[in-house]
């Protein structure tokens, strides 16, 4: 029977990035249910940096601390992390608060516009904005190429993958977790839950009381739009409230209506109500005609009653530790988050890049 330090469960990018943390100094492997690890949240998510992003929230903190390790290239990507692209966050005739833009300071600030600067950036706006904030520091995140470089940094330093291992059962018996999965039996001194939807079912087949997390479908669409010199449109939303837009080819865009449909944990699949939402608010917000459905996806971000990320061992159930709740969240924040739970893990005080975060902030057991 196998033995490690750490056995991380899931291997999407909260697992992958923690494993790329831990292994250079435990003995850590990775279990994946399905053929591959990222299939889920993190293989479909249309993600981007963006500063603003969680209010006055721990959160926030962990996503401004992600960006000098996202322009680092951390964990050792052969190509650059982030790809510039901007915000546009349109306000309409109620004149609507932002309370980011007043928030925002320094690298970080946004700059409000009028309706003929906007207009300079996005022709073709609907008459009911007035006016935006725009966000010059938002920026694409390259998902693929970033899981991709925790796995190979986990894999460098000693680690080891598994797919097609789901956890079937686990049970703590002298101070070691006995694992029983579907590529084998393990054993481990620290389980880590990573199991994004699936995280409350991984923690009862481990014997341990769930979290209440709650998955959420969310649904992208790409539409071919009848007009050229889409692919580096800034991000455009209103506010948040609605929908958000951005470019994606020369003449397609990435729209999403923001639904936050509770779910049960599966393999997530667009409804066509949501698609047809979704087209609706585009084509609500700008006169682009939209000429064909490209594509269509969905995928599930999953929270905690209180929303908040969840990071930290369970009180309750020795060597077990909890790294779920992440929401919409979880690329942006994955280098700090991942730096956070690989400190709490090995016993340390959290390091500088940290700073002002306790791990009070993420206790599992505790609503905020």
């Amino acid at each position: 029977m196998e033995s490690v330090d750490i056995l991380i469960v899931g291997g999407g990018i909260a697992g992958a990035s923690l494993g790329a943390r831990l292994a250079s100094d435990r003995r850590v492997m990775l279990i994946e249910a399905e053929d591959m690890c990222g299939r889920h949240a993190t293989g479909r998510s249309a993600a981007f940096w963006q500063a603003s992003l969680g209010g006055d929230t721990p959160e926030r903190r962990l996503s401004l601390a992600s960006k000098p390790m996202f322009d680092e290239s951390w964990p050792g990507s052969p190509t650059p992390l982030l790809r510039p692209r901007g915000a546009i966050h349109l306000t309409g005739p109620s004149g609507e608060t932002f309370a980011e833009a007043e928030e925002m300071t320094g690298e970080y600030r946004l700059n409000h516009l009028d309706r003929a600067q906007v207009d300079a950036l996005l022709p073709g706006l609907r008459e009911q904005w007035t006016g935006a904030w725009y966000e010059p520091s938002c920026a694409d995140i390259e998902v693929a190429a970033f899981h991709a470089a925790c796995l190979a940094a986990l894999r460098r330093q000693g680690g080891t993958v598994r797919t097609d291992a789901a956890l079937d059962s686990a049970q703590r018996a002298e101070g070691r977790w006995l694992v029983e999965t579907g590529s084998g039996r393990f054993q481990a001194d620290i389980v880590v839950n990573a199991g994004g939807a699936w995280g409350d079912e991984i923690a009862a087949r481990c014997g341990v009381p769930g979290l209440g997390l709650r998955p959420k479908r969310r649904t992208v669409v790409q539409l071919r739009i009848g007009r050229k010199g889409l692919r580096d449109l800034p991000f455009v939303t209103d506010l948040h409230e609605s929908f958000y837009f951005k470019g994606e080819g020369d003449n397609s865009v990435w729209v999403c209506p923001l639904d936050e449909t509770d779910t049960d944990p599966c393999d997530a699949a667009p409804e066509e109500l949501d698609v047809a939402i979704a087209i609706d608010r585009f084509e609500q917000a700008v006169d682009w005609p939209v000429e064909a459905v490209e594509r269509k996806w969905a995928g599930l971000r999953t929270f905690a009653p209180d929303r908040g990320m969840k990071f930290g061992f369970d009180p309750e159930a020795p060597g077990f530790f909890w790294c779920v709740g992440q929401g919409g969240m979880g690329i942006q924040t994955a280098p700090a988050a991942s730096l956070l739970c690989a400190s709490l893990i090995r016993g340390e005080n959290l390091p500088e890049p940290l700073a002002g975060l306790t791990a009070e902030d993420f206790a599992p057991r505790t609503l905020r």
